[in-house]
């Protein structure tokens, strides 16, 4: 009887091959893992003041709607032993002032850190191609367009509201916030001597504090969209969204350029 010889499958090996380095990943799976390539793009400075941006933004949001609408009083015992207001007031101007800092942190690490941390303070309105691509975006997240394109750094309407309500809308904020707070610090203060100005130039306090809260709700809506958008462009997008921001490696779902 003569020998068999049995030629093994050139699929099977490479199935085989494959599982042996990825678990049960076949060759058509490593062909996409192939394809998926990443850039380093958020570094460890810009990833950080990302995170305690939105704790510090949480806080104030919290604290300045309770200061803005306080709580019943808290029947418990004489108004001297209770400070729930104070400790509310407290931690908005603590939040306020690390916001004041890590923002002051950001626009040094625009200088100095990669081309991406620059992204933020700027929005490239004389180029043609940035205006193209920003009506591609409009109707991407319109649902009429099919195919979203490849980003690195911010798409072109990213980019736009990152600008209007994160660099302009927290200078608003920081700005009208220390106004505000320089009238409890009275005059002559720091506070005052920096910021004693713009009471001055709206010319009423309470005027000062609606703009100051309408800031704020701004920014809520600007959190609740951002946050729907990140989800929205991690699961349909043809690269990374969440975990861009914390590990700083975008990562990409094929090969093709546009």
């Amino acid at each position: 009887m003569e020998d068999t010889i049995h030629t093994p499958n050139p699929k099977a090996t490479g199935a085989f091959e494959a599982s042996r380095l990825t678990g049960d990943a076949t060759e058509e799976d490593l062909d996409s893992i192939r394809r998926r390539t990443s850039v380093y793009v958020y570094e460890a400075p810009v990833r950080l003041w990302h995170w305690l941006n939105a704790l510090m933004i949480t806080v104030l949001i919290v604290t300045g709607f309770l200061i803005g609408a306080p709580l019943p009083s808290l029947q418990i015992g004489e108004a001297t032993e209770q400070f729930v207001m104070g400790y509310i007031r407290f931690g908005h101007f603590a939040a306020a002032q690390v916001l004041t800092v890590i923002f002051f942190g950001r626009i040094y690490w625009a200088f100095v850190g990669n081309h991406h941390a620059r992204q933020l303070f700027y929005v490239p309105v004389w180029r043609k191609r940035w205006w193209k691509e920003l009506g591609h975006e409009l109707r991407w997240y319109a649902f009429l367009e099919k195919t979203p394109k490849k980003y690195v750094g911010h798409n072109p309407l990213a980019q736009l509201a990152m600008f209007f309500f994160m660099t302009l809308g927290i200078t608003f904020m920081l700005i009208t916030g220390w106004a505000l707070y320089a009238e409890g610090a009275g005059q002559r203060s720091l506070p005052d001597t920096l910021m004693g100005w713009v009471l001055g130039l709206v010319q009423n306090s309470q005027r000062l504090h609606t703009l100051h809260h309408l800031g704020m709700w701004a920014i809520v809506i600007f959190m609740i969209v951002h946050i729907y958008a990140a989800i929205r462009e991690d699961i349909m997008s043809r690269q990374s969204m969440v975990s861009t921001m914390i590990s700083g490696h975008r990562t990409f779902k094929d090969d093709r350029i546009e």
